[in-house]
């Protein structure tokens, strides 16, 4: 059986400078090509997601190869790494509409969960979510595909009630791709 080339990597753990330097090092000298990353503080606390492949002709790499390479990282006891063989996954289909939804209030439990449940209840995929709380303000932003056909308008709606049946404001509009 040939080793899987595409891998999800996670790190998450106590933020310290040069994390991402020695990930992508660590990746770099397997011969791994970075396709996707995502990386954010979370109070002091790092969490980074990578996509990575067997670049061009470097053959097949070995998860346990790149945990090996990526153990530096978890010698102090401060980070948690994980590696996993992922299947290539094909890009949202044409008929999608990408959208960008901001919701903003005083914050308390239930806010995300009340909002996105109306995306995911029309087939909506969210493909990226921030969160920030200033003081007592809750500040969510969101990027999201409907599925085509989808009334956005009625979306909006719903997105709406479920915002003020929670105690804040929400805003479902169009995102134009050079905005994202």
């Amino acid at each position: 059986m040939s080793s899987p080339s595409l891998y999800a990597v996670t790190v998450i753990g106590h933020d310290r400078p040069g994390i991402i330097a020695e990930a992508t090092a660590g990746l770099a000298d397997l011969g791994l090509n970075l396709e996707d990353s995502t990386m954010t503080l979370l109070r002091g606390h790092f969490a980074m997601m990578l996509l990575c492949s067997a670049a061009g002709g470097s053959g097949p790499v070995a998860a346990a190869d790149v945990e090996q390479a990526l153990s530096p990282l978890v010698a102090d006891g401060d980070l948690d790494v994980s590696v996993r063989p992922v299947t290539d996954q094909p890009t949202p289909s044409a008929g999608e509409t990408s959208w960008v939804l901001t919701v903003h209030g005083g914050d308390r439990p239930g806010i995300v969960s009340a909002v996105v449940r109306e995306v995911a209840a029309v087939g909506g995929n969210i493909t990226d979510l921030t969160t920030r709380l200033a003081g007592d303000l809750y500040l969510l932003v969101a990027e999201l595909d409907l599925p085509a056909g989808v009334d956005a308008t009625a979306v909006g709606t719903a997105i709406d009630a479920a915002a003020e049946g929670v105690g804040v404001t929400a805003t479902l509009r169009s995102a134009e791709a050079d905005e994202l």
